[in-house]
């Protein structure tokens, strides 16, 4: 999707009262978001809006410049992809009221990357540090990709332990992305190390969106949405952690928990998760069996993309989901244009990228 057409995506996800219902009737009530947008009173009516709505809506459009908000995104280095999207991640779409748009930094998962949510409580027991550290970093080091919260504690433990494992992992914020912004400040920098060592920061809330309380509870449906299953590691009965588990199975997601002492409250959450079915977990084996993912790491080591010549050892590192420019190719591997062009068909012809038009490609798979 253009920016031209994307801004106004962006301008709807500034008002706060239009939320995933909200953004399905402006799609089925208009062509497209900019007609929307500029769309007149009762027009909005048709669409099924309410007046409050509608009120938000023409006081906010009269404020915002969407041209600076697109400007604001790309100093941030923060992309937007929308449900119409291909690369919009496909468990997501699945459940109950997805985001209509996702905001993120770094690298989004592709589709054939297994995801695993680990989540727990801010306070851990030494053994619970123990118990995600390990879990983390084995279950990446077995090529799945780690989903948390960057919250502290658990979350920021199982983030850690996927990277020091040499794996990939992804945030889900209840905030916007701008650097000074993550909550909390002290996983700032963990936050920066997550994008830059390809995994990614994502959030459903536009820039200069705080990190109110109530946004958690709904990042919590993003976090077990995104993933095959969550794993629950100490957590008290009532906690965000056991609401990320309820949503999972609401999704007909996995849920798995590792066993605690019976006698703290921090474990308590987990061992009733037990009691009421999910999957002990003590090894990473459990889990790798439960999802039949014994084999990921040879999965993935399959269906990589090997360069097969010099020129497509500096042009396939360039390759992503994201669309790039054979002349940008060419600045950036120092290649003649001629020889990207003709190296692009060959690898065309294998599947290993895709042209997406207008000289635009991505990797293949």
């Amino acid at each position: 999707m253009s920016n031209q057409q994307l801004k106004y995506w962006v301008g709807f996800s500034q008002i706060t009262s239009i939320g995933p219902n909200r953004f399905q009737k402006l799609l089925k009530g208009f062509p497209s978001m900019e007609q929307a947008w500029n769309a007149p009173l009762w027009q909005m009516g048709q669409a099924g809006l309410e007046e409050h709505v509608i009120a938000e809506i023409v006081r906010r459009r009269q404020e915002v410049n969407l041209d600076d908000e697109m400007a604001k995104l790309e100093k941030e280095n923060v992309r937007v992809i929308t449900i119409l999207d291909e690369n919009y991640p496909k468990l997501l779409k699945e459940i109950y009221s997805p985001p209509q748009l996702l905001f993120y930094r770094g690298q989004l998962p592709s589709d054939d990357e297994f995801l695993l949510a680990i989540v727990g409580t801010r306070k851990p027991s030494s053994y619970g540090q123990h118990v995600t550290k390990t879990l983390a970093r084995e279950l990446a080091q077995s090529g799945l990709t780690i989903i948390s919260g960057l919250a502290l504690g658990i979350d920021s433990l199982a983030h850690g332990a996927a990277l020091e494992g040499n794996g990939k992992t992804l945030a889900v914020l209840g905030c916007g992305l701008e650097r000074a912004n993550v909550y909390p400040a002290s996983n700032r920098y963990l936050g920066e190390k997550i994008a830059a060592q390809g995994g990614c920061l994502i959030s459903e809330h536009p820039l200069g969106t705080p990190p109110l309380k109530h946004h958690f509870p709904r990042r919590n449906r993003i976090i077990s949405g995104i993933s095959l299953g969550t794993l629950v590691v100490e957590a008290p009965l009532k906690s965000g952690a056991l609401l990320t588990a309820q949503l999972a199975l609401e999704q007909n997601r996995e849920v798995f928990a590792v066993p605690g002492n019976i006698t703290s409250a921090y474990s308590a959450g987990a061992n009733n998760l037990i009691k009421m079915g999910a999957r002990l977990v003590q090894s990473a084996q459990d889990v790798l069996e439960t999802l039949n993912l014994q084999k990921a790491t040879e999965y993935l080591a399959a269906s990589a993309i090997v360069p097969e010549s010099e020129e497509e050892v500096k042009i396939l590192p360039l390759l992503k989901n994201e669309p790039i420019h054979v002349d940008e190719l060419a600045r950036a591997c120092g290649l003649p244009i001629q020889i990207i062009n003709a190296t692009l068909t060959l690898m065309e012809m294998k599947g290993k990228v895709r042209h997406m038009g207008g000289m635009m490609y991505v990797i293949g798979r």
